[in-house]
């Protein structure tokens, strides 16, 4: 079994790795294709690329020692297996069975040849599900058995290649055998798949609620939060790039921000009829509440909500700094330790209230908005 533990935690930690830098990208996709977070289809994505992530794994891990493999074999090793079936044979030697003599069965059932063989069959079954998920319609069944192929043939060339040519010597077998269990779990797989995809949404369903939010104009607060994360991201690149040509000092700094937010969070929604950056990748806009069109009045509103609250927090945060700065100014040397106290408790203040609205705002199921969206009178819209 630990021969089985190591390559799948491998693949976890790949998996983790590359969820991070996956996670935001995926989330715009499905939210542009669908119109609203489908997390059963965010789950079953993300699962199938852990699922070929850990199926790699288990094929090449563990790596030999050395990559002079050649000198642990002997000289007339044999690296493949062009005989169909020999699985059977394997079996029937390994683990005698007296047709007449049913415990002999379960002999069988325990032997490493017949436990091989299980596993080759079910390496490859997820995918079958995954594609009858993904095509839906049973005569798609050949894309499972092209699929299974593919990859188990991927999977032996790896094996036969010594992992593309790393190791001087293959150090696992070629064997058509896998390929033959490997393309029939996949098949398996794809025609019992109905029985486990009915705890799932199915993309009919997914397509259907879609088309419903699109036309009630409804943008969760999700896809909202997100494109205000993407907003966020591009006033730092933004204030970086100003910085350049700015002398190089926290009032600069400062300044330099504040025109990046200006231009992301107001300048550039009001000449774009209410879109921004983020709101423009997620394909909606803010308007006016009342009139359904974006307004000045709103948007300048709704920059400032945002604006002071960062504010705040650079004010606190420089008074902090001034007070423990090289300055060592006399008169606020008793008070330093209540000036660090106060400004950190009012710093954590701030950050608390924001975190406890977002989560609030988040998990009201559309009945609450964002702060500065109730200050300004705004709301997202798709139109």
């Amino acid at each position: 079994m630990s021969s089985y533990v190591f390559p799948v935690q491998t693949a976890f930690l790949i998996f983790v790795f590359a969820a991070m830098f996956l996670l935001v990208p995926w989330l715009i996709y499905g939210y542009r294709k669908d119109g609203f977070f489908s997390w059963s289809r965010f789950g079953i994505s993300f699962s199938f690329i852990f699922y070929i992530l850990a199926a790699y794994c288990l094929v090449i891990l563990p790596f030999p020692t050395t990559r002079d493999t050649c000198a642990q074999q002997a000289a007339d090793t044999i690296y493949y297996n062009l005989v169909p079936f020999t699985f059977v044979k394997d079996i029937m030697k390994e683990t005698p069975i007296v047709w007449t003599q049913p415990s002999s069965y379960i002999g069988m059932i325990q032997g490493r040849a017949f436990l091989q063989v299980l596993f080759n069959v079910l390496l490859l079954m997820p995918l079958g599900v995954y594609i009858r998920y993904f095509f839906q319609r049973r005569a798609f069944w050949k894309y499972a058995l092209l699929g299974g192929f593919g990859l188990s043939l991927f999977f032996e060339i790896t094996q036969i290649t010594g992992f593309y040519g790393y190791y001087n010597c293959p150090y696992r077998l070629f064997d058509v055998d896998d390929l033959l269990l490997n393309t029939s779990g996949a098949v398996i797989g794809f025609f019992t798949a109905p029985i486990l995809l009915a705890l799932f949404p199915s993309r009919a369903s997914i397509q259907a609620k879609s088309e419903q939010i699109v036309e009630q104009n409804r943008v969760y607060t999700m896809p909202q939060l997100l494109a205000l994360i993407i907003d966020g991201v591009v006033v730092v690149f933004l204030s970086n790039l100003i910085s350049i040509f700015t002398a190089s000092d926290v009032i600069s700094d400062v300044l330099s921000t504040s025109i990046a937010m200006v231009i992301v969070l107001f300048f550039i929604p009001w000449v774009r009829n209410g879109v921004t950056p983020g709101s423009a990748i997620l394909r909606f806009r803010y308007v006016n509440r009342q009139t359904g069109t974006p307004t000045s009045e709103s948007l300048f509103k709704r920059f400032a909500a945002l604006y002071v609250p960062w504010l705040l927090v650079t004010i606190i945060r420089l008074v902090n700094d001034y007070a423990f700065s090289g300055h060592q100014d006399v008169m606020l040397q008793p008070y330093q330790m209540w000036i660090s106290l106060g400004t950190f408790g009012i710093y954590m203040l701030v950050y608390a209230v924001l975190f406890v609205h977002v989560l609030i705002v988040l998990f009201s199921r559309g009945k609450r908005s964002f702060y500065f969206d109730e200050v300004s009178r705004t709301r997202a819209s798709r139109k």
